[in-house]
């Protein structure tokens, strides 16, 4: 695993192994996270699987900088870091984003060609504002955790546990993953609800997988079925699976399934 600048972000680099596959993986992750979540499962997973493997840490993320004007990062500028990444690349990569970096993905298909596109637990082209609201019908106290955290306080690892996992990992994974975590930009978060939303009419529409969990109390399988749905696809659910689906103790079917999925695609 190496660590490079493209020629600012924080970008983790996974060199494919075997017969490499000519067109590269990027991962884009969620809020509160950072190219760290991919880490773990799924840069070894697709690197194994002869992808060359790269995973992008959004401006005010990870170690990219900007976390000090974080709040003023906007939805648009997250989409300008995967251009510039996916610009430097090889070839036009595969993409492949989670929660709000599905969201990401889908504006970048705006703009830009893609050769594939994989959604997991994505935020749906119509917005936050229906996630919000179940969330502070169903799990009023996650609510307020997730709104503490935004805000640059602290989340309990017990919240973690419940907004991410329904597969409860090992302690000392979740103690380094809750290290991690950090807030979010209010910005961003304000264009994902209501004023930077994605536009169908004007994407580009390479193949696109949507994956979503049984159990994810941020992107419920409604959620994901609505995202689906607006592509004129059918999404797929994988049971006894929370929201973080690339860290959860049984992430393999979700990787097997996108590696298929690529394969079927002649990718």
């Amino acid at each position: 695993m190496s660590r490079t600048r493209f020629p600012e972000l924080e970008v983790l680099v996974r060199a494919p192994e075997g017969i490499p596959k000519p067109t590269p993986l990027l991962f884009v992750h969620g809020a509160y996270a950072g190219a760290w979540c991919w880490q773990e499962n799924y840069l070894p997973f697709f690197a194994q699987a002869g992808y060359a493997c790269y995973a992008l840490s959004l401006s005010g993320h990870g170690n990219s900088p900007g976390r000090e004007w974080l709040d003023s990062l906007s939805l648009d500028d997250f989409v300008n870091d995967v251009v510039k990444v996916a610009g430097l690349l090889p070839e036009a990569p595969i993409l492949i984003g989670h929660s709000m970096g599905g969201m990401v993905v889908q504006k970048y298909l705006e703009r830009s060609l893609a050769p594939a596109a994989v959604l997991m637990a994505s935020v749906p082209p119509q917005g936050l504002g229906s996630s919000a609201i179940g969330l502070a019908v169903r799990k009023p106290g996650l609510m307020m955790d997730l709104n503490r955290l935004m805000s640059g306080g602290q989340m309990a690892p017990d919240a973690l546990l419940e907004i991410l996992f329904a597969q409860p990992p090992a302690p000392e994974k979740l103690r380094a993953w809750y290290r991690r975590m950090q807030p979010e930009s209010y910005r961003a978060i304000w264009d994902m609800t209501l004023f930077n939303l994605p536009r169908p009419r004007h994407m580009h529409r390479p193949p696109m997988l949507v994956l979503g969990a049984e159990l994810d109390h941020l992107i419920p399988p409604t959620l994901v079925d609505m995202t689906a749905r607006t592509y004129g696809l059918e999404a797929e659910i994988f049971p006894q699976m929370g929201h973080g689906m690339m860290l959860e103790r049984n992430w393999l079917p979700v990787a097997e399934r996108i590696r298929d999925w690529l394969a079927g695609n002649g990718l």
